[in-house]
This record gives structure tokens, C-alpha cells and sequence, in this order.
């Protein structure tokens, strides 16, 4: 017999109000309760999975977590232990709770430190799915915590209200793994899709390919679905790093006993990418918690893991009898080796959506949602709603798909928290212009404000690109391809002319921070002058990003410059391939005359794991990664930036345009 449903939810425990005032929040912790007025005391917003758990934190992935609860969260009034110990079992903050990374360790340590509601003005779209999982409830509604604490038991529909059937009975049955245990009993059934027949997004289309109508018999594909259709999907890649396998493993064996095993291991991957240059940035204080052998049982336990269950592992590359760094950061890879336009795409991390670049649905999960598909192959989806963002005209010179994302980012339409959860599809002429892995930066960038992910179409230069890479068959390759209907349904539509666009730079905190390049000075109150330059990550480590780097060092270098004085320059590849490529290209001599410091592929700086990292809170970084969320990189300012005004800022000791060099 499986887990009962649960019919409702009764507090005993305290409130905890995140708020930005930091002597209430410290009065709470120290157990003083006070009159929250949400006309005089501002929630937090924003608050990051980064905050929530810091990437040291995620080198633990048991009830551990408990005690190192929101020890990121921005001010520094949270220490260890001090969620756990406050007898709370709801937590309150503004809007966008749980943006970034899709780390299932987040909501984990709030449920094993005793919260048990999470109350937020708006719910990130993955963060909000994994405490579904894991049975942690959520609601937008902020009349529930009044009615919690005069000791009302809350109706269990109240936080199902507005979710799609799949995800309202997992979080009846308290997580994906009770609601799975009686959906292979039979005791409950993922709805029937009988949505009629209609024109179809990019992404509607592909769901409706590999929606699966009978899981016993293997029979696939419905004639249409529609924003809201709950159901699960068959995958065709699915993929995990380091940094979470080990947690997905552990609820794994515990849900389905020591000797379960993966279905159709061929179609499942690992990497070793997160984690490999840690030793290079990990802090003495870090070192005496003996966080440096927590961090690499890590890559012990998925190495183990993948070889029991006959699993590919990218892992670590050696030259010359040296570990020099991984072979791939995993989307990288996911691009050059695994994925194909069509296909459906499940990965353990936030930017798994990069992959939409080459026209397939990619997007991240968590730990619960990746072990259970390892046994099912098949992830749960809500069909999304789609907005459409046609880019016509030309890029002016010295602008990038970095500076389109930062731009979009910056609009009402995600600052406001409207698009989480959306798909954002990218069309037009100015898309077509670009080559891959300008697209892929568009695409990997669709959830730095919540998206549920970004797609491309596929055409000719993705099939180009797949005949070039892999060595594949033209005409087998447009056969995949699938292409959005005339007369679409979208949330929104944005006509945006490249033309009009400039260099952009977002300013510390958030992605969505951003502002022309020429008004950052004014922005700032004066010159922002950098202690590192920092090129590299998924998103900014591809061939292209290394044409861009290389295009503007060698101006400098032609002019008898070089990397300012107190100034780092890191060049980062994306991938062993793309190592070669600038080698090939003869962009490692010119990086090393310009002064800059070049690392091997690794995830690296990017969760605060590598060369790059800053390590005091006046120390600020001007960087080509998709994220800049407080502590992401370490405790100094992050600005984000295209490969151009990295290499440039680079030189001049300060953020400026390429045009300076």
C-alpha cells in the first residue's frame, strides 16, 4: 500500500520573515517575535538558490543541509544552525523566491531545518517543482500564514490551487516518490491528454511528439497539447554533474533498494565538470570544516555510481601525467556530442536550456526528478506557456547576443516576475544571422529571470554544425527538425530591432540589473574600476566567445598593451574542443602576450569552484558568466558583460567598450 494522501497541514512552529531590515531579522532569530507590517518592513527579493545553499554547501547532500540554511543570504545575519534552531516551520520573503540554479539542496535544507510552508510573492519555476518533490509546501498567497498561526489546519488544496493534476498529487502525496509508489500501483493515473487538435509552439510540439500515452506499452505522441496540460515526457538525454549526482543516487537506492538499476544507461551521462579546480580557491576555514574531502567524496560517489551502472562519465583530462582540468563543462558538451534537434532534454542543472540553441527542449531538473527518471526515463511537465521573441536586423559592431540578453533581461515583462515559467522561443532574421553559439548564449540565458527555457529553430546552420561536429547525415539531420505552426498561441510577443541596441553591463545582484555600457559610469557614481576580468563559464568559454576575447587582445597587444596592472584576465574554455580550436587558431599566444591567465574547461569561477573567484568584499569583477546573484563568485561585486567588454576592460583596468582599445 502506498503513502496516503495528505488532507491538510497544521503549524505549531514560529514564523520566519526575511526581511531587508537586518536587526528584525536578527531579532527573530534570536527568538524575539515581532508585528511584521508589510507596509513599513520590506520582504527580500530575489532571494537565489545561491543563497539559500552556497556552493560549499552543496558538498553535502544529506540532513546536514539542515544547518547551513540561508547561510548565503545577502547581509550575513544568518549563521549555521540558527534556521535549524529557531523552532520556524514557515518562511516569508518578497518575489522570485528560488531564482538560479536548480539545486534541489536548497528547498532540502529548508524542510530539514523544520520549515514546512514556504510563503513567497512569487515561486521560481525549478525551485518551486523541487520542493513539490520533496514535499515542502508552497503558496503566493500570504493570508495562509495568519491563518496558520491562529492554529487553523490549513486544507491541503490551498496549496494546490492553480497546479496542474500531475503536480497537485504529488504534492497530495508529499513528493514525487510517494506519488510515483502509487502511480505504479495503480492508485493514481497522470490525466489523459484530450486536447484537440491546434497550431503549436515550438516547444508544444516536440512535448506532444514524446508525450507518453502508455508507459507499460512504450506508445508515444498525442495529436496536440496546450499551455496547462499536465503529463510526462519520454527523454532522449539525460544528464547529471558531480555536484549532484551523489544526492540523486542516494534517493535513488533509498526509493528502490541498493541493486535498482538504470533504464537504458546508453541515453544517460555524467560529467566531472563543477568541481575540479576547487582545491585552486577553497579558503582555510573551508579546509578545517573538511570541506575539501566532503567536496571530493563527490566525484568518488558518482564515479562508482556511473561505473555500477554502466553510464558514460566525462570526466578529468591529463597532459603530460598533470590533471589540467575536465573534458567538458556538461553543456557544452551536451551541444557538441548528445543532443539533436527534436529531442527532449533533461539535465541537473539550471542551464541544461542552452541546448535549445540546436532546436530541441532542454531544460533542468532536480535531484528527485533526475532519479526517478533514471528508473522511468520520463520527466513530468506542465506544458508551458511560450513568448516569442522575434529579433530583426543587424547587430550594430561591438554588440552581441550577451548585450540582446541583458537588454531583454532588463524589461518590465521579467523584472516583474511575468516571465517565470515561460519558454522563450527566438525567431526572425536577426537569429538566423547569428551562428550557434551566439544562439546558444540566448538560449542558456532563458532562465537568469525564471523561464522555464529557450529555443531555437533548427536550420542550416544547425545542420551544418551537426554534419561538421559529429559527422552526420545532412539530410537525416533536417529530418528532426521541428518547426513552430503558423498561428501559434504565445503570452507575449516581442519585436525587437537590433539595430538599436549597445553594449550592455548589469550591475551587481542580478542579471536583470542591466543598463547601457555608456550610463554605467553615471549609474555607479563614477569609473568602475576592476580587480578581475573573468571569460569563461558556458556561456561565455564557446569558440565564439574565444574569437571575441582574441579580437580585441590582439588590437591591444598590436598597440604595446597589455592586461592592466592589478588587473586578473581569466580565459576559460567551455570544452577540450574549444581549447583546440583556439589553439588551432593561434589565440593561445595571443592571449599569453596580452597577460591573460588561461584555464582549462571547468564550471569554475561560476559557482565560486575555481580560478576567477574573488575572495573580499571590495574586490570587483567584470564577467562573462550568465549569473551574478549575491555570492555567486565569492563576497566581491560581479558585473556581467559580453566577451568584448571583457577583454577590453581587461586592458583598461576598468569596464569600458571595445571601441577604447
Amino acid at each position: 500500500m502506498s503513502t496516503p494522501r495528505r488532507k491538510s497541514v497544521k503549524i505549531s512552529g514560529k514564523v520566519l520573515y526575511l526581511t531587508e531590515d537586518a536587526g528584525l531579522l536578527k531579532q527573530q532569530l534570536e527568538g524575539e517575535a515581532i508585528a511584521f507590517d508589510p507596509e513599513r518592513h520590506a520582504l527580500v527579493n530575489n532571494i537565489s538558490t545561491d543563497e539559500l545553499t552556497p556552493g560549499w554547501v552543496c558538498y553535502y547532500y544529506d540532513e546536514t543541509l539542515a544547518r547551513y540554511c540561508l547561510v548565503g543570504l545577502r547581509g550575513g545575519v544568518i549563521q549555521r544552525d540558527a534556521v535549524k534552531s529557531g523552532g520556524f516551520e514557515i518562511i516569508v520573503s518578497g518575489r522570485s523566491k528560488g531564482c538560479g540554479s536548480s539545486r534541489e539542496t536548497a528547498p532540502y535544507s529548508e524542510r530539514e531545518s523544520g520549515i514546512k510552508i514556504v510563503v513567497a510573492k512569487s515561486i521560481e519555476k525549478i525551485y518551486g517543482q523541487n520542493c513539490q518533490n520533496i514535499g515542502l509546501l508552497t503558496t503566493t498567497d500570504f493570508g495562509i500564514v495568519e491563518r496558520a498561526m491562529r492554529g487553523e489546519e490549513i486544507p491541503i488544496s490551498e496549496f494546490t490551487r492553480g497546479l496542474d493534476p500531475i503536480s497537485a498529487d504529488v504534492v497530495e502525496h508529499g513528493g514525487l516518490f510517494a506519488y510515483n509508489e502509487a502511480r505504479l500501483v495503480g492508485e493514481v493515473h497522470p490525466p489523459t491528454i484530450t486536447t484537440a487538435p491546434r497550431a503549436m509552439t515550438l516547444c508544444e510540439k516536440i512535448l506532444a511528439r514524446h508525450a507518453i500515452v502508455d508507459a507499460r506499452a512504450g506508445s508515444l505522441g498525442v495529436t496536440a497539447v496546450q499551455p496547462g496540460d499536465a503529463l510526462f515526457v519520454r527523454t532522449d538525454v539525460r544528464f547529471s554533474h558531480e555536484y549532484v549526482t551523489p544526492m540523486a543516487e542516494s534517493l535513488f537506492r533509498a526509493s528502490l533498494g541498493p541493486d535498482a538499476r538504470v533504464s537504458e544507461p546508453e541515453s544517460v551521462f555524467a560529467f566531472r565538470d563543477h568541481l575540479t579546480f576547487l582545491d585552486k580557491v577553497m579558503s582555510d576555514s573551508h579546509v578545517k570544516l573538511g570541506l575539501r574531502e566532503q567536496s571530493q567524496s563527490l566525484a568518488t560517489v558518482q564515479e562508482a555510481f556511473t561505473k555500477k551502472q554502466n553510464i558514460k562519465l566525462y570526466g578529468e583530462v591529463f597532459r603530460d601525467g598533470k590533471l589540467v582540468g575536465s573534458e567538458a563543462i556538461c553543456h557544452n558538451k551536451v551541444i557538441e556530442e548528445l543532443a539533436l534537434p527534436g529531442q527532449v532534454v533533461a539535465g541537473t542543472d539550471s542551464h541544461t536550456c542552452m541546448a535549445g540553441a540546436l532546436g530541441c527542449f532542454a531544460f533542468g531538473v532536480g535531484s528527485t526528478d533526475m532519479a526517478n527518471a533514471w528508473l522511468t526515463r520520463d520527466v513530468r511537465v506542465a506544458v508551458p506557456e511560450s513568448a516569442r521573441f522575434n529579433l530583426h536586423g543587424e547587430l550594430p559592431a561591438g554588440v552581441t547576443a550577451k548585450d540582446v540578453m541583458l537588454y531583454l533581461l532588463s524589461q518590465p515583462f521579467w523584472k516583474s516576475g511575468d516571465g517565470i515559467g515561460k519558454v522563450l522561443e527566438f525567431a526572425g532574421s536577426g537569429v538566423r544571422a547569428m551562428g550557434l553559439d551566439e544562439r546558444a548564449t540566448l538560449t542558456n540565458m532563458a532562465v537568469e529571470a525564471g523561464g522555464f527555457t529557450g529555443i531555437i529553430e533548427a536550420d542550416e546552420v544547425v545542420v551544418e554544425y551537426l554534419v561538421k561536429q559529429r559527422g552526420l547525415d545532412a539530410d537525416a539531420v533536417r529530418k528532426l527538425i521541428v518547426t513552430a505552426d503558423e498561428g501559434a498561441t504565445y503570452v507575449a510577443t516581442f519585436d525587437v530591432d537590433l539595430a538599436t541596441l549597445e553594449p550592455m553591463v548589469a550591475t551587481p545582484g542580478d542579471p536583470r540589473n542591466g543598463v547601457p555600457l555608456r550610463s554605467l559610469n553615471e549609474a555607479s557614481g563614477g569609473e568602475v574600476k576592476i580587480n578581475i576580468a573573468y571569460g569563461g563559464s558556458c556561456t561565455g568559454g564557446k569558440k565564439a566567445d574565444m574569437d571575441m576575447y582574441a579580437s580585441v587582445l590582439k588590437r591591444a597587444v598590436a598597440k604595446g598593451k597589455r592586461v592592466a596592472d592589478g588587473v586578473h584576465l581569466y580565459i576559460q574554455f567551455g570544452s577540450q574542443d574549444i581549447r583546440r580550436y583556439a589553439e588551432e587558431k593561434g589565440y593561445l599566444e595571443v592571449f599569453a602576450s596580452a597577460g591573460a591567465e588561461l584555464v582549462d574547461p571547468s564550471c569554475g569561477a561560476c559557482i565560486k569552484a575555481g580560478p576567477g573567484v574573488s575572495f573580499t568584499a571590495d574586490e570587483v569583477t567584470v564577467s562573462a558568466i550568465n549569473r551574478n546573484f549575491p555570492g555567486r563568485s565569492g563576497p566581491g561585486k560581479v558585473y556581467l558583460a559580453s566577451p568584448l567588454v571583457i577583454a577590453a576592460s581587461a586592458i583598461a583596468g576598468k569596464i569600458v567598450s571595445p571601441d577604447s582599445i
